[in-house]
């Protein structure tokens, strides 16, 4: 898995700040960031975190590029609707010899891991097999209306991906830009930093928050899961017990360089 941070909005603990002297002054535009200082931004930013003034928070976002994660992590991942998102294309990307991600508790036992290696295997010969099919057929198809063999084989593949690709396992890596604006990445991190939720998007969020971090520390270090950024657990009787010990580690987390 790797996690990297594009772009974002400059400034944006300024931008935030002033967004936020403008709901609560009468100055006027030009002269809103006159006296804001370091200081004073980062009191700023301590009161909305207070009183849950989160609107502000939208003027800023930031976008990440996410790749070597499975299709399970992004099908979540985009569930998150307050964002934008561009992900590779099954339909015009062949996936002949795709890359799979296998679970850390499958290949932590070999006879688990053999089976999971010989499916994917079957997965993708099949994959392979019927794509080729599917190709010929479109071809001849495509070449019978009168377009030579090289375009119509061109068009013809990407027909046979289209269809071929509802083989494909939840396993398959896939990669993806995501544009959040900070105040769906509070929610994000909030639901997926969470020791409840499923381990591989967790390490893509607890590695999106770190790399947040690094650009905007103050306004950051009020995200995390919700136990450490509201007090208590969400989660009831489901919660994962260990409440001390993620605040240990998001707190850790919050202090390095």
């Amino acid at each position: 898995m790797k996690v990297e941070l594009l772009a974002h909005t400059p400034d944006p603990e300024k931008i935030v700040a002033t967004a936020a002297k403008l709901c609560y002054s009468s100055s006027d535009i030009g002269s809103l960031r006159d006296g804001l200082t370091d200081e004073k931004t980062e009191s700023f930013i301590d009161m909305l975190a207070s009183i849950g003034h989160e609107s502000v928070m939208e003027h800023v976002s930031f976008t990440f590029g996410i790749e070597g994660i499975s299709r399970a992590c992004s099908h979540q991942l985009v569930r998150h609707r307050i964002a934008s998102y561009s992900q590779k294309s099954q339909r015009y990307v062949n996936e002949n010899g795709f890359e799979f991600i296998t679970p850390p508790a499958i290949a932590e036992l070999p006879e688990a891991e053999e089976e999971y290696n010989k499916v994917i295997g079957i997965i993708t010969d099949s994959y392979e097999k019927i794509a080729d099919m599917l190709t010929e057929k479109h071809t001849k198809q495509f070449m019978d209306q009168g377009l030579d063999e090289k375009t119509a084989r061109s068009k013809a593949r990407k027909l046979a991906n289209e269809d071929a690709r509802f083989l494909l396992p939840n396993a398959c890596e896939t990669k993806i830009v995501v544009t959040m604006n900070v105040r769906s990445l509070f929610n994000f991190f909030a639901h997926r930093c969470c020791n409840r939720a499923q381990w591989e998007i967790r390490a893509v969020a607890n590695e999106m928050l770190r790399l947040c971090l690094k650009t905007a520390p103050h306004i950051f270090s009020h995200a995390g899961p919700s136990c450490v950024t509201s007090g208590k657990c969400p989660e009831g009787k489901m919660t994962c017990g260990k409440i001390n010990e993620v605040r240990e580690y998001f707190s850790a987390m919050k202090t390095q360089d």
